[in-house]
């Protein structure tokens, strides 16, 4: 029986009985001052204007609290009662599976949702560095590249760096839907409120929605909302490592993260820096990352996909410049090769798994050396080859990286098998059909 009403006891343990009241003192487009509550509200506690709008409180000074509304502040008028609700958490639990939820916890699928019995901080510490465990074993995705080329082991995070219409939310939801683990919690952030449903309902699909929750903010929400989906989704992957689970993290995306947290500071007076953001910028993003990872004895770990917006494929942006330097690897999609059709749109030349080349043994390292290998020898040479300039006989490595490239490229494309070495299979049967010169030196056999 206790575990029938714990939901419905967790819910009203949420109820203050009493609360401290102070009252709108001015009024901005994008922030409001408060009075009345500068010596009870810290930072980041939730406080209502007058009976239905929520909002932040970004600063504190003897004049008060400026707080940001999470909506529009038209309607507001001075005077009007503000009240301390404290610090914003969470209470996800295993009912939340195959549920889509808003930043505060709230369903947005029509359907009761109560929380669980503990309480997770939306801004909560990573496990200490010396407790923590080192990356696990190589999962299978479901894509033969991400299987041998660009490995994910458990506990790694990788960057999926990407323009606007390259595939990059297909990939996402394969991952959601064939990566091993035992649950997937996917975080939609400033997604078009059209496309949320799209994902779901079709992308994800049932099957893949069984296993996850998804905590979605569009794009239409205010900046704190979207800023919050990400310390949400966040938040939920951990209580699930907390039960000794294995989560899979999906972001989409850190840049709409960082973009909205730029506008919040915005509001607090934050000064901004010469790259368009603030200096906290690096900090939020680097601290969110931080979180995810292998977790201490105990717990399970959450494998973590984060997808970085970069504009005109510019992987020196300030946010893709920051999330490189954090992250456990870094995969690129281009639009040149989504627009020959080819999916996932990965230009392996420019992407990197730092979990190589530990998650592979000696073997396998040679065959993915040698793949890498004749796809930069065709990279530089696929002018002269297009061309009719080159003239074959020229460079043996060449010759072999011409015969092989339509396998290997048709390879990146290609679904994984049951097993990781079922596409290592795949893949030096492919290096075999290289030029017998080239081949026979280089492509490894058991």
């Amino acid at each position: 029986m206790s575990d029938v009403f714990a939901p419905l006891r967790a819910r009203l343990r949420m109820i203050s009985p009493a609360s401290h009241v102070g009252q709108v003192a001015a009024l901005g487009r994008d922030h409001v001052m408060v009075t009345g509550l500068d010596h009870v509200a810290a930072l980041g506690d939730q406080v209502r204007l007058g009976d239905r709008l929520m909002g932040e409180v970004l600063r504190i000074d003897p004049a008060g609290c400026t707080v940001m509304p999470e909506g529009s502040a038209e309607g507001l008028r001075l005077g009007l009662p503000a009240t301390h609700l404290g610090r914003v958490t969470i209470a996800p639990h295993a009912g939340w599976l195959g549920r889509v939820i808003d930043p505060n916890g709230q369903p947005m699928d029509g359907r009761p949702l109560f929380p669980g019995p503990l309480s997770y901080r939306l801004d909560g510490p990573p496990p200490m560095p010396a407790d923590r465990r080192g990356l696990g074993g190589r999962l299978t995705t479901g894509l033969a590249v991400f299987d041998t080329l660009l490995p994910i082991v458990r506990g790694q995070r990788i960057g999926l760096f990407a323009g606007s219409g390259v595939g990059k939310s297909r990939l996402i939801a394969t991952l959601a839907n064939a990566m091993a683990a035992d649950v997937v919690v996917i975080g939609l952030i400033g997604e078009r409120g059209r496309e949320v449903r799209d994902f779901v309902e079709d992308t994800l699909g049932p099957t893949g929605l069984a296993r996850s929750v998804v905590i979605a903010a569009s794009s239409d929400r205010p900046a704190l909302t979207r800023s919050r989906a990400a310390l949400t989704m966040m938040a939920v992957a951990e209580y699930f490592r907390d039960q000794g689970q294995h989560v899979l993290l999906l972001a989409d995306s850190i840049t709409r993260f960082a973009e909205a947290q730029r506008d919040v500071a915005a509001a607090a007076g934050e000064a901004f820096g010469p790259s368009g953001f603030p200096a906290s910028m690096a900090q939020r993003v680097m601290a969110l990352a931080e979180r995810a990872g292998p977790g201490a004895k105990g717990q399970g770990d959450i494998t973590a996909v984060f997808s970085v917006l970069v504009a005109g494929s510019d992987m020196d942006g300030p946010v893709a410049d920051v999330m490189r330097g954090v992250l456990d690897g870094h995969v690129v999609l281009t639009r040149e090769i989504a627009e020959r059709g080819r999916f996932p749109a990965v230009d392996l030349l420019r992407s990197v798994s730092r979990a190589l080349p530990a998650a592979a043994d000696a073997d396998e390292n040679r065959i993915i050396t040698r793949a890498r290998q004749l796809l930069g020898a065709y990279d530089r040479a696929e002018l002269m080859v297009q061309s009719g300039l080159y003239v074959p006989g020229s460079d043996p490595v060449v010759d072999a990286a011409v015969s092989v490239w339509p396998g290997l490229d048709a390879f990146i494309a290609a679904p994984g098998g049951t097993a990781v070495q079922d596409s290592f299979a795949k893949l030096r049967a492919v290096l075999e059909t290289a030029t017998p010169r080239a081949s026979s030196r280089a492509v490894g056999t058991r």
